[in-house]
């Protein structure tokens, strides 16, 4: 009994408090369109004739076919250029080949490296 005395008090303190400091509701605004009503119900009427964009499935469809900026044998040129062209992405793409300085015997340039390769 003595707790409640206490208690309530409190409670009904406390919620006067809070309700003293919470905001009010105002309603909502008035509308302001720049739109007139003929034009808004055109609107309404165009968007409920169009297909439902948030339809389940609406982007399995099938593409539209595409049209390319590049002819048929233009986009197989490149496509054949590219095969035929290093891999960019294959390990040491970009360090390039050693080739062989002109002039010099390839038994002389074999010895040396296979002399390089065994030194201790």
């Amino acid at each position: 009994m003595n707790t409640s005395r206490f208690i309530v008090p409190a409670v009904l303190a406390l919620l006067s408090a809070i309700s003293a400091r919470a905001e009010t509701y105002h309603g909502v605004l008035a509308p302001v369109s720049a739109n007139h009503r003929a034009d808004v119900r055109a609107q309404a009427v165009i968007a409920a004739h169009n297909e439902n964009p948030y339809a389940e499935g609406v982007s399995s469809r099938v593409a539209p076919r595409l049209v390319a900026s590049i002819d048929r044998a233009g986009v197989r040129a490149e496509a054949v250029s590219a095969a035929r062209s290093a891999n960019p992405y294959a390990e040491g793409y970009g360090q390039g080949v050693a080739s062989a300085p002109m002039g010099v015997d390839r038994t002389t340039l074999r010895a040396q490296a296979h002399a390089a390769a065994h030194v201790q």
